[in-house]
């Protein structure tokens, strides 16, 4: 079928190095084609209605569930993700639907809890190849949902899986070396596990599209914390002018509304934040396509560079914002003290179904007798990380005396 109604910025055609939904590499398992929707916006459909997706509703940013409303959970900063990558892809005459699905399925393998969860969990997984979120959300669409008659996972497409795994850039050079924050060690187990399968092309830059999803997690995952830090009194919005990309446009806010009132300060601060990084990658892709001059997106994917991207400008501003939050929002005490206590939490879990595995409901108590130990492992990691917050609490309120109060 055509990509009908999928055109580019300006009401314009797809352009050359996007990727053609009409030419996709296919799925794992064959399917008919449907008649009404091109192969990414079923994935896409096929993401939102899985389970996995329904539970980011319930899992952690940066606050534990239950801390205010108005915070961000996995859900929310995926829809805002998903937002501005459509963003990108539209100025870019990218394919928006897959730049949109792999918005929307970037966050489906994190462990409840935010990063102390995933940190305990790669800690507890040490002995039996660590934990990814990356890998385990490869996981997750590739075999822990099981929903259809036919096939373990959303049997999602080629481009959507590639995606997925490398959105970052290559995991591995063309020798097969593991690359990036891998090197001199190896890819996690989920990747290579499903490399057994399907060849992913680990060692190329995925589509344009991964890059416009990648770019565009960064940018609401920072304004949108702050965001949250500033409304949790984390940090005031005076702190920020010790961050030159902030002050920017504190000064330009405070300019134009004097007297404003603190809730629109604020917001001000960060829709601007999100339209100046947004604006920055547009141009600066655009400038980086120009000078590479792909024809395909084969040819963005043996670039050997990423060209959807910020400026050097741009990138040490973010960089900067990132590491204000970091100090600030992240390593808060408030944060602190409670990161140690849902890291208590998981190590808990993990710690009992390893020793009684028979205290884990079906189907992950099955078949107990013929597994080795390190399956069992990554059967019980499967059954933590997919937990929302209040489900692990309630989970370790069922097999513990000594739960914390995080309130």
């Amino acid at each position: 079928m055509t990509a009908q109604g999928n055109l580019g910025y300006g009401a314009q055609p797809l352009a050359p190095f996007a990727q053609d939904p009409n030419d996709t590499r296919g799925r794992l398992c064959p399917e008919p084609s449907s008649p009404t929707r091109t192969p990414f916006q079923r994935d896409r459909d096929r993401i939102i209605h899985s389970s996995a997706f329904r539970r980011l509703k319930h899992k952690t940013q940066v606050f534990v569930y239950h801390e205010g409303d108005h915070f961000r959970t996995r859900l929310t900063h995926t829809i805002e993700v998903s937002q501005i990558a459509r963003a990108l892809a539209r100025a870019l005459r990218l394919d928006e639907d897959l730049a949109e699905c792999l918005a929307l399925a970037h966050d489906l393998g994190h462990t409840p809890f935010g990063h102390e969860g995933e940190d305990v969990m790669h800690e507890c997984m040490a002995p039996y190849e660590g934990f990814d979120h990356n890998a385990q959300s490869l996981r997750v669409v590739t075999s822990l949902e099981q929903r259809y008659a036919e096939f373990d996972g959303l049997n999602l497409s080629w481009e959507t899986l590639e995606g997925l795994v490398k959105h970052n850039g290559p995991l591995v050079s063309p020798e097969g070396k593991p690359l990036g924050k891998f090197e001199g060690s190896v890819l996690p187990f989920a990747i290579r596990e499903y490399a057994q399968k399907q060849d992913l092309e680990l060692h190329t830059w995925p589509s344009a599209e991964a890059q416009a999803a990648a770019i565009a997690d960064d940018i609401a995952y920072d304004a949108h914390d702050l965001d949250d830090g500033l409304r949790a009194r984390l940090i005031a919005v005076e702190d920020i002018r010790s961050v030159p990309f902030l002050a920017d446009i504190l000064q330009e806010v405070d300019a134009k509304y004097p007297g404003l009132e603190e809730h629109r300060r604020i917001h001000e601060i960060v829709r601007r934040s999100i339209t100046r990084m947004v604006e920055d990658v547009i141009t600066e892709s655009l400038r980086r396509i120009g000078e590479a001059d792909p024809k395909s997106v084969t040819e963005v994917r043996n670039a050997g560079r990423c060209l959807v991207n910020f400026s050097d400008t741009m990138a040490r501003a973010e960089r900067e914002v990132k590491t204000f939050l970091f100090a600030n929002v992240y390593r808060h005490g408030d944060v602190l003290a409670i990161r140690k206590l849902v890291a208590g939490i998981v190590r808990d879990l993990f710690a009992r179904f390893m020793a009684e595995p028979g205290l884990m409901p079906a189907p992950w108590n099955m078949d107990l007798e013929t597994i080795s130990e390190s399956v069992l492992a990554r059967r019980v990691c499967d059954y933590i990380a997919g937990m929302t917050d209040r489900f692990a609490i309630s989970e370790h309120r069922r097999l513990f005396d000594d739960t914390p109060e995080l309130g």
